[in-house]
C-alpha cells in the first residue's frame, strides 16, 4: 500500500505562515511544516486521521538542490510531470535515500511508457487504451508494474488529459481487468475557474463504485477542501517550493 505521510502537529510558529507563501522569506522546510499543520488541520475538521493523506511534494522544473532540501525536511514522495526531467533529476537522488517515492502525475506519451515504468513508483496519468496496452507491454519488458491511477477528466475539458466522464467506467473496468490490484484509484485536476468539490465529490463516488480506495485530489489552491471531500493524496508544488523556474534549470543539481 502507499506509504502514508504522518502530518505531524504543527511547531510553534509554523500556522502562521500564509495560506500559499512560497516567497524567499520562508524556507522549503518552513513552507513543509506550514503545509503539513494546514493537512492536519483540514484533516481533523473532516474526522479524518491526518495519517490517511500523503502529501506528494511536485518537484517539477525545480532542481535537485530543492528536493534535497524537501528531503530534509522529511518529505520523501514527490511528483514529476515530466518522464525526461524525472529521469535526469531522481535517479541520483534515489542512490542516496531508499526511502524516495516518484509519481509520475502528468500527461504520459505511450512511447515514454518503458521509462516510466522504469522510473516510477506511482504513474497517476492512465487516461487511455493506448496507454494502458502500452503500460502492459512495458511492464512485462521491465519485469515491475508501479502502482497507477486513472486520471479523469472530470469537468470533461477538451485542452486536458484524463479520460472524458461518459467514458471513465469503462477505462476503469478494464484496467482493473487488465493490472488488478496495482490500479489503486483516481486522480482528477479540477477546471481551474470552478468550485473543485463537485469535482471532489464525483471522482470520491466513481471510486467508491470501483471499490477503489486511493484518490488523488487537490493541489496548492484547494488541497484542503480536497481533504475534506476524502483526498488520499494531495499534489503540492508552488506553496513548497516557490514560483517554477525555467524548465531547464531542473536538469542541474
Amino acid at each position: 500500500m502507499e506509504p502514508s505521510v504522518v502530518i505531524r502537529p504543527a511547531i510553534s510558529g509554523s500556522a502562521a505562515v500564509p495560506h500559499g507563501a512560497a516567497d524567499g522569506s520562508h524556507t522549503i522546510a518552513d513552507r513543509l511544516r506550514a503545509i503539513r499543520a494546514r493537512m492536519n488541520q483540514a484533516a481533523i475538521q473532516a474526522s479524518r486521521d491526518p495519517a490517511e493523506v500523503t502529501l506528494v511534494a511536485v518537484s517539477k522544473f525545480h532542481p535537485q538542490t530543492s528536493v534535497r532540501a524537501a528531503m530534509a525536511a522529511g518529505q520523501h514522495v514527490f511528483g514529476e510531470n515530466r518522464v525526461q526531467e524525472a529521469a535526469a533529476k531522481f535517479p541520483p537522488l534515489r542512490a542516496d535515500n531508499p526511502d524516495l517515492r516518484l509519481h509520475l502525475i502528468g500527461g504520459l506519451q505511450t512511447n515514454k511508457a518503458r521509462d516510466a515504468v522504469r522510473l516510477a513508483d506511482m504513474i497517476e496519468s492512465l487516461d487511455r487504451p493506448a496507454l494502458a496496452d502500452a503500460l502492459d507491454r512495458a511492464a512485462q519488458a521491465e519485469g515491475r508494474l508501479p502502482d497507477l491511477l486513472v486520471e479523469v477528466n472530470t469537468g470533461d475539458e477538451p485542452q486536458k488529459f484524463g479520460v472524458p466522464r461518459e467514458q471513465a467506467d469503462a477505462l476503469i473496468r478494464a484496467c482493473r481487468q487488465r493490472f488488478g490490484e496495482k490500479l489503486r484509484g483516481l486522480m482528477c485536476i479540477p477546471p481551474a475557474h470552478e468550485d473543485p468539490r463537485p469535482h471532489f465529490r464525483l471522482l470520491r463516488a466513481m471510486a467508491h463504485t470501483h471499490g477503489l480506495s486511493v484518490l488523488s485530489m487537490g493541489m496548492s489552491a484547494d488541497f484542503e477542501q480536497a481533504i475534506a471531500e476524502g483526498a488520499t493524496l494531495v499534489r503540492v508544488g508552488s506553496a513548497i517550493f516557490g514560483p517554477r523556474p525555467a524548465p531547464e534549470s531542473a536538469l542541474t543539481p
